[in-house]
């Protein structure tokens, strides 16, 4: 399982203030610091742009990429944006990500075939919702999958997401226990002829309800989906605590 580092992002305070005034340096200190927390990977997620703002996802690489040489995940659901992100990056970018909303399709899955880049498949539907079944999730990512190889994509550059609730929805742990499953399946190679790669993002489940969750629950439910045999989980590595459970976790793996 590897980590990769979603503190890049327009909710980070830091992040925020820094895009407003133009300087990279808190950017910087931001990925080298998610490196030495273990992060392998990191997420750059500058937010809902206007057409004026579009460039900021370029700044946030150019930023990132001369403090360190880790690979990096484009999150935006802008193919505009993304594109601007790509032409700066040194080394190719996994785009994050596409749903069945018919702009993505129609954008996004085109900008991913045509520079041969890895692709985030959210299993979200026409109206970006996740499916609250397992069976409803696996359908999902068959069409989802049927759309990326028709594009051009190869199995192997596609990384499925399941989608994680939030801890306010009412059948959160219901979803939960829906999202291992299908990445057991996934992962397992029981749903493609192939094991497919999958990824988590973690941050989703205590999203504006910190105060409210403790991280165990958190480190937890990854400590779950490394034992289905999810290939990337996605969270804030800076969180206290988060680095020594994320530790005891590979160690019992």
């Amino acid at each position: 399982m590897i980590l990769a580092a979603d503190n890049l992002q327009i909710f980070n305070p830091v992040v925020a203030t820094a895009l407003e005034a133009g300087d990279p340096r808190p950017l910087a200190d931001l990925a080298r610091r998610c490196r030495e927390a273990g992060a392998a990977l990191l997420d750059l997620n500058p937010g809902f742009l206007s057409k004026r703002h579009q460039g900021r996802m370029a700044f946030m690489v150019d930023a990132v990429q001369e403090a360190v040489d880790l690979p990096l995940i484009l999150d935006s659901p802008d193919a505009a944006v993304l594109a601007k992100g790509l032409a700066a990056c040194r080394q190719k970018p996994i785009l994050n990500a596409l749903t069945l909303e018919p702009k993505k399709i129609a954008e996004i899955l085109p900008l991913a075939a045509t520079h041969q880049t890895d692709l985030v498949l959210l299993l979200l539907d026409e109206r970006s919702y996740p499916a609250p079944t397992l069976e409803g999730k696996i359908a999902l990512a068959v069409e989802l999958r049927e759309q990326a190889l028709a594009a051009g994509l190869t199995p192997e550059q596609l990384i499925f997401d399941p989608v994680l609730p939030n801890l306010s929805w009412p059948d959160a742990w219901e979803q939960m226990r829906e999202c291992i499953k299908a990445v057991r399946l996934l992962a397992a190679g029981a749903v493609f002829p192939e094991p497919a790669r999958t990824m988590a993002g973690l941050s989703n489940l205590r999203s504006h309800l910190r105060q409210v969750y403790p991280l165990e629950g958190e480190t937890a439910c990854l400590g779950l989906l490394a034992g289905a045999g999810l290939s990337l989980a996605l969270a804030d590595v800076l969180q206290p605590g988060f680095k020594e459970g994320t530790k005891l976790i590979r160690d019992l793996s």
